[in-house]
């Protein structure tokens, strides 16, 4: 079992950035797939960005397409998740999580197994 631990949220003013990190521990680190998601007050928990077990296939959610980075580094064991120009919506936590398989399926939350606590971002206008 992979153990994930995020770090890198808080309050910010729309147009500014942010990067969180996702520190993992357990397991091999290059041989499985890891993604980050958000979760909005009363609404589902949504897929934002995936990254292969290699760190050279990434894939966004349409929202988040040409303002957020995902990225691996595995001499740390992290994952990070850069943000640019954030936008009041984008406010939610921010969960990272590891999948069982090498490269990004679905994606939903069904193919991820392990789950760090999460991390607020709060944008405001």
């Amino acid at each position: 079992q992979v153990q994930l631990v995020e770090s890198g949220g808080g309050l910010v003013q729309a147009g500014d950035s942010l990067r969180l990190s996702c520190a993992a521990s357990g397991g091999t680190f290059r041989s499985y797939a890891m993604g980050w998601f958000r979760q909005a007050p009363g609404k589902e928990r949504d897929f934002v960005a995936g990254v292969s077990g290699c760190g050279a296939a990434k894939i966004y959610a349409d929202s988040v397409k040409g303002r957020f980075t995902i990225s691996r580094d595995s001499a740390k064991n992290t994952m990070y998740l850069q943000m640019n120009t954030l936008k009041p919506e984008d406010t939610a936590v921010y969960y990272c999580a590891a999948s069982r398989n090498f490269y990004v399926t679905g994606p939903g939350p069904d193919d991820f197994d392990s789950w760090g606590q999460g991390t607020q971002v709060t944008v405001s206008s």
